[in-house]
């Protein structure tokens, strides 16, 4: 299916192309064993995250302004879900983004989760690769 719009990129003084949004697919196959009937359910959720920025440093102004905070916002959230899970805690804050609401039956549970990211191996982007750790 084509996609409900396009992702959306712009120009920071960080990156000419930076990414304005998240991009997540959502494949569930279902199979049904031919001998028992028993059938069987799994989701791949696949999600390229749009990078965290400080604003000082991305000089974002007006929209891209607005579309930091709600990045930075999102990525903040799915990290107090990642530190609630890891912790044990009762209460996971998955209805903080929608993001997180959207992940919760791929991150919570018996899902398996796998994290890829990108960092920068320049001192001046420090800050960013720490608090993407």
């Amino acid at each position: 299916l084509p996609p409900s719009s396009p992702r959306s990129v712009a120009a920071t003084a960080m990156n000419s192309q930076s990414s304005r949004s998240h991009l997540l697919l959502q494949l569930t196959v279902t199979g049904t064993n031919k001998i028992t009937n028993v059938v069987s359910t799994g989701k791949l959720s696949l999600c390229d995250l749009a990078g965290s920025e400080r604003v000082g440093k991305s000089e974002a102004t007006g929209q891209r302004l607005v579309e930091a905070a709600a990045i930075n916002k999102s990525l903040t959230a799915l990290g107090l879900v990642f530190q609630a899970l890891g912790s044990g805690s009762k209460h996971v804050p998955y209805r903080n983004s929608k993001l997180t609401h959207i992940l919760q039956d791929s991150l919570g549970g018996d899902a398996k989760t796998c994290i890829f990211i990108n960092v920068s191996p320049a001192e001046s982007n420090l800050h960013e690769t720490g608090s993407t750790l």
